[in-house]
């Protein structure tokens, strides 16, 4: 039977991990996976984390079986930062723990064709494990284009989609710090989309994987509450990993927003069998230290002011970056007003390769940069790499 299996080709961002470490050249570049790196290169525990872990170690008193939702308490203390303090009344929002934000899209994607969704709608280009999930679930992937060619985001083909679609129809948004365009809504066209979706029968599910990366913890999350405040139905995938660095730790939420307290309760129902049916339960130790960072006071002012100083710094290479204007054939000004960790530049798989072996710098094949990679000591030799091989 194993037989019939065909061979898959591993994935090209993490072979860039072992290509990577194997160059010998000191001063080499990795803008390739996508994880927060220090001006020293290094992606280190948040100081906060270190001492909620170190509290666990101390009182945790059993490893015992929490069930397919998970820490319940770390769900709820998550909550007011990503729906604000005025949440839906009502008993109509209720969530669980995922293993991951990747876990918290395929829960969200599993529900919605439980619930009758035939075809998700998403902007392309897109992180690459939505169309694999929607793939994996049998669910139809129908692409439209997220980003003009001016940087910006291209409201027009959303506005088609939201005219065409309808029942039996979901719409997946980033909500902020696009992966991998960096390409985001404002709040002005946040407030469109929100309007055009209360209009809509589509099912809209944002992935919130990057908040407090962009502009800030609350300006973030202004497209999700924008949106939650006027649809009936809304699903919500987070993540941890990024904004609380517990990457391997794999620490997401799943929520389900519906118009009645009895819809929420049946659909959270679903998506406990569904946890159950994919990974029983969630870990539990990454949770657990974010619940006890956000119980706590001074531990949240600590993660707060180190998540400040990731996306200072991450803003400062950005800008960087656009005041160097064109590095050959590429325009580098938009990337200054786009938010997060990631970017898109207009260079072929061939150049990329180029890249790589004359200039040790390392990027995804599809032109996709980790802007965290850079830091204010190698970003000229960057741009001068990129003027060398596009110019």
């Amino acid at each position: 039977m194993l037989d019939r299996l065909d061979q898959q080709s591993p994935d090209a961002l993490l072979a860039l991990i072992k290509l990577h470490n194997a160059d010998p050249r000191e001063d080499k570049i990795d803008l390739g996976v996508g994880v927060y790196k220090t001006a020293d290169g290094a992606t280190p525990v948040f100081r906060a984390i270190k001492d909620a872990e170190q509290r666990l170690v101390d009182r945790q008193q059993s490893k015992s079986y929490l069930g397919p939702e998970g820490d319940m308490a770390f769900v709820r203390a998550l909550e007011p930062h990503v729906f604000g303090t005025a949440l839906p009344s009502g008993g109509r929002i209720d969530g669980m723990q995922t293993p991951g934000g990747t876990g918290a899209v395929r829960l969200a994607f599993g529900l919605a064709k439980k619930a009758g969704i035939t075809r998700v709608f998403m902007g392309v280009p897109s992180w690459p494990n939505h169309a694999q999930i929607l793939d994996d679930l049998g669910l139809e992937a129908v692409p439209f284009d997220h980003a003009t060619s001016d940087g910006t985001a291209d409201m027009a083909a959303l506005r088609q989609v939201l005219a065409n679609a309808g029942e039996g129809d979901a719409l997946l948004l980033h909500g902020c710090c696009h992966n991998p365009t960096g390409v985001d809504y404002t709040p002005v066209q946040w407030d469109a989309i929100a309007s055009l979706l209360a209009d809509s029968a589509m099912l809209p599910v944002i992935d919130l994987a990057y908040q407090g990366l962009g502009d800030g913890m609350d300006e973030d999350a202004y497209g999700l509450r924008t949106v939650s405040a006027a649809v009936p139905e809304l699903l919500v995938a987070y993540s941890c990993d990024k904004n609380f660095g517990l990457y391997r730790d794999r620490v997401g939420a799943f929520w389900v927003q519906s118009a009645i307290a009895d819809t929420t309760v049946r659909a959270i129902s679903n998506a406990a069998a569904l946890a159950r049916a994919n990974w029983s339960m969630p870990p539990d130790h990454g949770g657990a230290a974010v619940r006890m960072v956000l119980e706590d006071e001074a531990l949240t002012a600590s993660w707060l002011a180190e998540l400040a100083s990731m996306r200072e710094r991450i803003g400062e290479v950005r800008a960087r970056l656009a005041a160097a204007g064109h590095a050959g054939g590429v325009d580098l000004a938009p990337l200054g007003r786009q938010k997060g960790m990631f970017a898109m530049l207009p260079v072929s798989a061939a150049q990329v390769q180029t890249l790589r072996d004359a200039h040790g710098v390392y990027m995804a094949g599809s032109g996709r940069i980790n802007v965290a990679g850079l830091t204010m000591t190698n970003v000229d030799r960057f741009v001068a790499a990129l003027d060398a091989v596009t110019g």
